[in-house]
């Protein structure tokens, strides 16, 4: 099951489509700030992967908008990721790690699976392989994955959630 996550999630497929953006050979990426993600705050779940998903995401401080992800599959805790909005000079980048169950982690300890900013909409982002919108109190992620190399849009549908 690991090794199929994995697959999913560190594999991004670089085909384009009309709902996720992918960044050109030589495309500067878009300008924003971590401020501009602020309608992202709260605390979000859903389902997601065939089982249950959770977001948190806290107001950004200096530059940084932090916030965690979790996957459960029949009440056993199966993946978690750490999650950093940064700025990046005019830009802003999604930087993630994926843990197991047990906190190993899967990308190495200089390595990161990374979201460079396409372009910013009201209350939506395009992230290269990742479209990331608000409707209310839904949050919608559109996430460009490839198992086992056949590409497809894997979504995410949370609710708000009070803490």
């Amino acid at each position: 099951m690991k090794a199929l996550s994995l697959l999913l999630f560190v594999t991004f497929s670089l085909i384009a489509n009309a709902q996720v953006k992918t960044l050109e050979p030589n495309q500067s990426p878009g300008r924003g700030t971590v401020e501009d993600f602020s309608w992202m705050v709260g605390y979000w779940s859903g389902p997601g992967l065939g089982g249950d998903c959770e977001e948190v995401w806290m107001p950004a401080v200096d530059g940084h908008m932090i916030g965690t992800f979790r996957f459960w599959e029949n009440g056993k805790l199966i993946f978690s990721e750490f999650m950093n909005l940064i700025q990046e000079g005019e830009s802003v980048s999604m930087k993630l790690k994926h843990f197991g169950a047990d906190l190993t982690g899967w990308e190495e300890k200089e390595e990161w699976t990374t979201f460079e900013l396409i372009e910013l909409g009201n209350q939506k982002a395009w992230l290269n392989g990742m479209t990331i919108e608000r409707k209310g109190d839904q949050l919608i992620f559109q996430v460009n994955i490839s198992d086992e190399g056949a590409p497809q849009i894997e979504t995410f549908t949370y609710s708000k959630k009070a803490l």
